[in-house]
């Protein structure tokens, strides 16, 4: 079986990883090259083991250690062109970085598939990705986007688990200390998702067959797990179809790694 797990999620900071047999691959790099090797170290994936590192767009919390990283473990880096145009004239990237733009094919990636798709957020060339293992095992992660574009849910629909932002509790967002700027950033179609955004697509999911969610991307200031909670169970009721028994949705961890979670081509 693949597994997939968060190192942290939010605004803080943002890495995850695809396993399967001892290979995998970096998703984002939103902390120091430090705690990124610690923590990769805690779970036991080795350096070695690295296929490569996967970055959705150039925002700091997604690509704070990359530099550092680049130049110690120097694994080959996918991403958008134009991320990885904005990344080079920002001086992030190494000279000797072997980069590999990934807009709307499918590359190989040392027995990974790993195909970019657009998403909704004020950045340049801002994406998610569909990850097959070498043993066809699928999964997608979009964390940060404004809407979900039928390009994303069709992405998330091939699937077996899903990785996706709940981003924000809009009562919260009102009513919280953000400057209005900012509160009308987060809720356009450019910013981030709400609960109930996010909770919509899970159920649709879910009744698609999907059985693995991770919900990300929370917001410190204007979101908490407990409303997360209540927006998925709004969200089933309202859609007719209950959350089946073994379908497994969690709620990643803002600041610490979440729990591996396993999926594999016979969940679809």
């Amino acid at each position: 079986m693949a597994r997939f797990i968060t190192l942290c999620s939010g605004s803080s900071g943002n890495a995850a990883v695809v396993e399967e047999e001892g290979a995998y691959l970096l998703i984002d790099i939103g902390v120091s090259c430090r705690a990124t090797l610690t923590a990769l170290s805690q779970l036991g994936l080795t350096q070695s083991g690295l296929q490569g590192l996967l970055v959705t767009h150039e925002h700091i919390d997604h690509v704070r250690g990359l530099e550092v990283f680049l130049r110690r473990v120097q694994p080959p880096l996918f991403a958008s062109a134009a991320t990885l145009d904005i990344l080079w004239e920002t001086d992030k990237l190494p000279a000797a970085a072997e980069l590999v733009a990934v807009d709307g094919r499918s590359v190989e990636v040392n027995g990974f598939q790993v195909a970019g798709f657009a998403t909704s957020h004020d950045a340049a060339g801002c994406c998610g990705f569909l990850v097959t293992t070498p043993r066809g095992a699928t999964m997608a992660l979009a964390t940060d986007l404004g809407v979900l574009t039928e390009q994303v849910f069709r992405n998330f629909q091939k699937a077996q688990l899903v990785a996706i932002e709940a981003n924000y509790d809009p009562e919260m967002l009102r009513t919280g200390p953000y400057p209005p700027y900012l509160k009308r950033r987060i809720k356009s179609q450019h910013g981030h998702l709400s609960n109930e955004d996010s909770a919509a697509a899970v159920a649709a999911l879910v009744a698609g067959g999907c059985r693995r969610v991770a919900l990300c991307h929370l917001s410190v200031d204007n979101n908490h797990p407990d409303l997360v909670k209540k927006a998925l169970d709004m969200a089933f009721a309202a859609s007719g179809h209950p959350c089946p028994a073994g379908c497994e949705i969690q709620i990643a961890p803002r600041y610490t790694p979440g729990r591996w979670m396993e999926f594999g081509p016979a969940e679809r």
